[in-house]
């Protein structure tokens, strides 16, 4: 497990100014998150939709830019997950802690390092950790990748509103699978309109008519695809779905254009990690999720 470190002082020359990034921060802020696209392609999506209404179950994406003397130095999301950019300056980090911490709950996820610098600061204040895990971005681009054919008796399709009570199942045996609490149990509905909203994202495996393996494509644009809520059926395992489900959506990823396909596999998990090898991706940065309250 990554330790956390003393989160260093911020220094008195040049102080940093904090406050939201709003629209006419836009193009600066990419600019800026484009410096490093594999290792910011989630935060370059959040302010690409800035002012869009979030999707239905999903909280409103808020960011916040560290300025010093007009020079942005350093990016963070604190909603709906914190977030760090990678190349983020260390006494960005300091100034950036508070906002996080006056959260009740949250989801961190980032570069290793730096979110185990953060959860040292938090976890010296209170904050409880309900998931702390290792996980590593593995990266694919469109030379590297090796496409697989799926089984002669799947069919892949875009998912549907019909597939809703299967893709409602797949996300809670996720969660019960990595030991992470289950928000079903507390908002059934709240829940159900989450994972309907996004239905347009997803790709699904059917055999026989049932479907056994889903995968989200929840960041689509031209610097890159970031594929998330993977997961196979456990009595479908073992049958080249979910190789062929991810194949499928690499391709339809470099159809559109786009730069790389990203997914984060968690340590440990050797079957994923082979099957991911085999496709092509590679290891691309040491990430940390903490899930607190």
């Amino acid at each position: 497990m990554v330790t956390g470190q003393p989160m260093p002082a911020e220094g008195p020359a040049r102080p940093l100014q904090v406050r939201r990034v709003s629209a006419r921060d836009r193009a600066a802020t990419l600019a800026y998150l484009r410096r490093d696209v594999r290792g910011n392609l989630l935060l370059i999506d959040l302010v690409r939709r800035m002012g869009e209404p979030p999707p239905p179950g999903e909280e409103a994406a808020e960011l916040l830019g560290a300025w010093r003397a007009g020079e942005l130095v350093g990016v963070a999301a604190i909603r709906p997950a914190v977030l760090f950019d990678a190349g983020l300056a260390a006494e960005a980090l300091v100034r950036f802690a508070p906002h996080v911490a006056r959260l009740s709950a949250g989801l961190a996820k980032g570069r290793a390092d730096r979110v185990a610098t953060l959860w040292a600061w938090l976890a010296a204040r209170g904050a409880r950790a309900l998931l702390d895990r290792a996980e590593t971005a593995c990266v694919v681009g469109p030379a590297e990748f090796k496409p697989a054919q799926p089984p002669a008796d799947a069919r892949l399709r875009d998912a549907t509103s019909g597939d809703l009570e299967d893709l409602v199942y797949a996300a809670r045996a996720s969660l019960a699978e990595e030991g992470r609490p289950d928000p079903y149990e507390g908002d059934p509905q709240g829940f159900r309109r989450w994972v309907r909203g996004r239905i347009p994202r997803a790709r699904v495996a059917e055999v026989d008519g049932r479907v056994g393996f889903v995968g989200y494509a929840d960041v689509r644009c031209r610097e890159g695809w970031l594929l998330q809520g993977v997961y196979t059926w456990r009595d479908r395992r073992r049958r080249g779905l979910a190789k062929a489900g991810i194949s499928d959506l690499c391709e339809a990823a470099f159809h559109a254009g786009a730069n790389h396909v990203q997914l984060s596999v968690v340590d440990g998990n050797l079957p994923a990690q082979r099957l991911y090898e085999g496709l092509g991706f590679r290891p691309h940065t040491q990430l940390r999720t903490i899930l607190f309250t």
